[in-house]
């Protein structure tokens, strides 16, 4: 990868725990589709959040996808999703046939607003579920979110796919809905190349979820399919990375926390560079360094600035309701997702990086300023 400075890349763990478990897999010829890394992955990653049953997927996509199956959501539902996210939370919206209607975020978590979801539920009181975003780690309100979602009787699903290893209140985030959904992207806090998982305290419901996804095929000497299916199991191989990156997953935590503090340590100073919130119920993964800016520079003139560097950074996610795909779905909030589209930068949080690199960007961004 030379001297590039990434944003988030993959990082196995120096003590070689993944291959350990790949190597098993090629030595008893377990390679896929299925196998004991991959039940045991299930079952690692159930005991460490601590949810009762899990179901290892292709993607964090396939996850959200299989849980709003679960959920019952199909052609004409309504389903409420935050706008600030990244579009595979609202993907398989559309794979349902259902409806979405986005939800603005607050200034006070970045995530869904209670507020704005409730004014939702009086508009489509017929919602079938909700699908509420940790986005970049941070935890959204889930009191509030939970006692609206109780309140209106509504299935809601947990996008914790940029959120694993961050507590709620020192509770795991995504085990507080009906359904939590993890992803092993090669971006995220641990990785398995691709994939993810559905956890839900519902085995019938996870047990189905598996069933789904290795096509529906009916327990028959032949090949018997009585509901529609999909390919979305994860593989043996891949598990085995996955198994091998847990044992590591308070190592990057703890990492990402580190690249945090020496940002905010910096760069707070710089008049109008604003860090990503803090709550005292949120204890983040902080997979992402994230900063508004309202100063003499740009988001995009400081991502043209470190990318003469060698430096990897993104923008903030761009709002679903702003994407031409989903803008002609309703909206629900004021301007917050936009602001913090128009204003934030996620500085690069690589759990590789030494303090030479760290150096490297702090400098960057003050030349700028």
């Amino acid at each position: 990868m030379g001297d590039r400075i990434y944003l988030s890349s993959p990082h196995m763990s120096d003590e070689g725990y993944e291959m350990k478990f790949v190597k098993e897999a090629f030595e008893t010829n377990w390679i896929a589709p299925l196998g004991e890394n991959v039940n045991e992955f299930e079952n690692e990653l159930a005991d460490l959040v601590g949810s009762k049953s899990a179901a290892a997927l292709s993607s964090g996509t396939a996850a959200i996808h299989l849980a709003l199956r679960a959920a019952g959501v199909g052609e004409g539902d309504v389903v409420f999703c935050p706008t600030l996210t990244f579009s595979a939370t609202a993907n398989p919206i559309i794979y349902q046939n259902a409806t979405p209607v986005f939800i603005d975020s607050n200034y006070e978590t970045w995530n869904m607003c209670p507020k704005a979801l409730e004014e939702a539920f009086r508009k489509y009181p017929q919602v079938k579920a909700v699908i509420v975003v940790h986005l970049y780690g941070l935890s959204a309100d889930m009191d509030k979110i939970i006692e609206l979602c109780q309140k209106n009787n509504v299935i809601l699903i947990e996008d914790a796919a940029e959120s694993l290893g961050t507590y709620y209140k020192g509770k795991h985030t995504g085990t507080f809905g009906d359904y939590g959904i993890f992803s092993f992207n090669g971006n995220k806090i641990i990785t398995t190349s691709g994939g993810g998982m559905l956890v839900s305290n519902n085995e019938k419901k996870v047990a189905k979820v598996r069933f789904w996804a290795t096509q529906s095929r009916d327990v028959a000497r032949h090949y018997q399919h009585s509901e529609l299916g999909y390919n979305y199991r994860m593989s043996n191989v891949v598990a085995g990375i996955g198994r091998g990156q847990l044992k590591v997953l308070d190592q990057r935590v703890q990492k990402k926390k580190n690249i945090y503090e020496y940002y905010k340590k910096e760069l707070s100073s710089l008049p109008g560079v604003n860090f990503m919130p803090s709550n005292v119920w949120d204890n983040p993964n902080y997979w992402l360094s994230v900063v508004t800016l309202n100063g003499p520079a740009r988001p995009f003139d400081l991502i043209e600035a470190l990318e003469a560097e060698n430096i990897e950074s993104r923008p903030v996610w761009k709002p679903m309701h702003l994407q031409p795909y989903f803008n002609h779905y309703d909206y629900v909030g004021t301007d917050v997702s936009e602001k913090l589209f128009e204003n934030g930068l996620c500085l690069p949080s690589d759990t590789k990086m030494v303090e030479k690199d760290l150096e490297k960007v702090a400098k960057v961004v003050k030349e700028l300023w």
